[in-house]
């Protein structure tokens, strides 16, 4: 049996010129239990090991320095991502979440959306609602969201009811979209199975539908809002 062991990405450090040595060394240790478990020469190996340990250092987080609001809190940490005040790194697009919904049964499944809006409701993204995950969130209205931001070694974890936003406000951010993305909501039937060529040829046939005038919201589009319990 082949076994492959693998050094994971390095923790963010605070010199760039140590993250590019650790980056390096791990590169050349990675290389070298490749040659020596022989899974260098091809083929998947059947198992891997992960075995780096990252230490991770970030400010203490203390209850008296947070907001009692929570989505306040939180409106204050993605403000401070996308454009940091102090000497922190900017992360990249800090609006990507793991959104893990599940069944009746509870069976769960995941995938990663884009945060749209934090109001004094909740979390608000948008989708196709004849999705899986729609179709989950109809049946099982709960859902949790997992930030990760690796440049400043933040998580943040919400958990919460959902609920479909107005059609009013769906329909005003699907106009602030891309004519590109407007004319997408119309082609993809998402969570299906589909042909090669299958999706352009219904872009190609939306956009016709859609010449010389505007691209009105899809009855089956919309958002969905996580209420945090």
């Amino acid at each position: 049996m082949s076994v492959q062991h693998l050094y994971g990405t390095p923790a963010p450090q605070s010199q760039p010129t140590s993250a590019s040595a650790i980056s390096a060394d791990a590169s050349a240790e990675a290389s070298s239990k490749q040659e020596q478990d022989g899974s260098a020469s091809g083929g998947a190996p059947d198992k891997l090991h992960v075995t780096s340990h990252n230490q991770y250092k970030t400010p203490r987080l203390l209850r008296e320095n947070l907001s009692p609001n929570p989505l306040k809190q939180f409106n204050t940490w993605l403000s401070s991502a996308l454009q940091p005040t102090d000497d922190s790194p900017m992360v990249k697009e800090p609006e990507a979440m793991t959104l893990s919904t599940s069944t009746k049964e509870g069976i769960p499944s995941s995938r990663v959306v884009l945060l749209k809006t934090v109001d004094e409701k909740g979390f608000v993204f948008f989708t196709n609602y004849t999705s899986r995950k729609s179709r989950e969130l109809s049946v099982n209205p709960y859902a949790s969201v997992a930030f990760y931001w690796r440049e400043i070694s933040r998580s943040v974890r919400v958990v919460g009811r959902v609920e479909k936003v107005s059609r009013q406000e769906s329909e005003e951010y699907f106009a602030s979209r891309p004519r590109g993305s407007q004319v997408g909501a119309w082609a993809s039937e998402q969570s299906t199975v589909v042909e090669e060529g299958q999706v352009a040829k219904r872009v190609e046939e939306k956009e016709k539908e859609f010449e010389g005038r505007v691209v009105e919201c899809p009855p089956h589009w919309g958002g969905w809002r996580i209420v945090p319990l």
